[in-house]
């Protein structure tokens, strides 16, 4: 059994999916987990619908910040790895209100990280060394680069620019000193923008999808040249599994998917999919929608993962490109409208224009 925290988030609850949707004879076998989110705005048990009766999954909610709930966790299930998924994880809502941020990145992260330890401290020496604490992180946390730099390596240094990266880096260095101090086996992945299906409608590509659909203006930071790498959810899933099964203890691994796109372009890609899948009836392109908006404070202009040791030590590399994923995305979003329009409530709806302007 493993534990999850954040499994009902956006790539928590991917991952979640994938484990107990692997068959058996896959590594790893489709053993049970425990299901620990906090089920703030972002969490949502809709995406684990379709586990609704599955004995292998058991969900509490609470808080990574609740040391009692974890210990008494740890104690009860007696997990062999831990997952970490839990996070306050948008920038524009780090900036507005950045003290929750510090509360579940940090403070949360160390009380996770202190029974974590006391647990794999007591274990036999058996089950002690197949111990696994996994930190799922971001490539925010290396920065800003410029145009023409290399893309972020493992080595390179921690430039965090916003309070929610900074958040992160401080999680990552907690974790890392865990290990060099205590020796709990741990092991941190930084990934790339992730995409795909079940992922809250804040984001860029989910906030274009569902804009473009409703008739409203898609908002456009700056002008529009802010480069991501864009990796697929359930590409980063498939790459958690490998780490988790084969990563060497105390290593950073950087998950990219190899798709450099700035951000107008993949608006423009999204206009195109849709004008040919769910087109306007009026007969013109949604990129009539298009609205440029004043940048948000310190955006950071590119971010590029060099997923090369990943590959070179781990065999795993994306099985997606980004057209094939950034497809897959919108007919998932076309055919769960549903779960769009639950999840867009009016408090939702107020971030966003408090967010965006009028423009939202």
């Amino acid at each position: 059994m493993i534990l999850v925290t954040g499994g009902a988030g956006f790539i928590g609850s991917n991952f979640v999916l994938d484990w107990l949707g692997q068959p058996d004879g896959v590594a790893p076998n489709p053993e049970p987990l425990i299901n620990l989110d906090a089920l703030t705005y972002a969490g949502n048990l809709e995406n684990l619908a379709g586990l609704k009766g599955d004995s292998r999954h058991i969900f509490v909610h609470g808080s990574i910040g609740d040391l009692d709930l974890i210990t008494r966790l740890l104690a009860e299930y007696q997990p062999r790895a831990v997952i970490n998924f839990a996070a306050e994880s948008h920038v524009d809502r780090s900036i507005h209100g950045p003290e929750d941020f510090i509360q579940t990145n940090i403070v949360g992260t160390f009380h996770l990280l202190e029974a974590a330890r006391s647990y794999w401290q007591d274990l036999d020496p058996e089950r002690k060394d197949h111990f696994r604490f996994l930190h799922v992180s971001t490539d925010e946390v290396y920065g800003s680069l410029a145009k023409d730099d290399p893309a972020f390596a493992e080595t390179n240094r921690y430039e965090p620019n916003s309070p929610y990266s900074a958040s992160k880096a401080a999680s990552d260095h907690l974790v890392r000193a865990y290990h060099h101090t205590y020796g709990l086996p741990v092991l941190t992945t930084n990934c790339s923008n992730n995409y795909g299906p079940y992922h809250f409608p804040e984001k860029l590509i989910p906030l274009v999808i569902h804009n473009a659909l409703a008739g409203k203006p898609l908002p456009i930071y700056g002008d529009g040249q802010q480069i991501r790498d864009w990796l697929y959810v359930k590409d980063h899933c498939a790459a958690i599994r490998r780490v988790l099964e084969a990563g060497k203890l105390g290593e950073v691994y950087n998950i990219g998917g190899w798709n450099e796109k700035a951000n107008l372009d993949v608006v423009h890609t999204l206009c195109a999919i849709l004008d040919e899948l769910s087109p306007r009836a009026d007969g013109h392109s949604y990129r009539t929608q298009i609205t440029f908006v004043t940048d948000r404070p310190g955006h950071d202009r590119r971010y590029a993962i060099d997923s090369t040791k990943l590959e070179r030590e781990l065999g795993w590399k994306p099985a997606e490109t980004f057209e094939t994923g950034i497809r897959k995305t919108v007919l998932w979003y076309l055919d769960n409208q549903a779960w769009v329009n639950n999840v867009t409530s009016g408090a939702y709806r107020d971030w966003l224009g408090k967010q965006y302007g009028e423009t939202a």
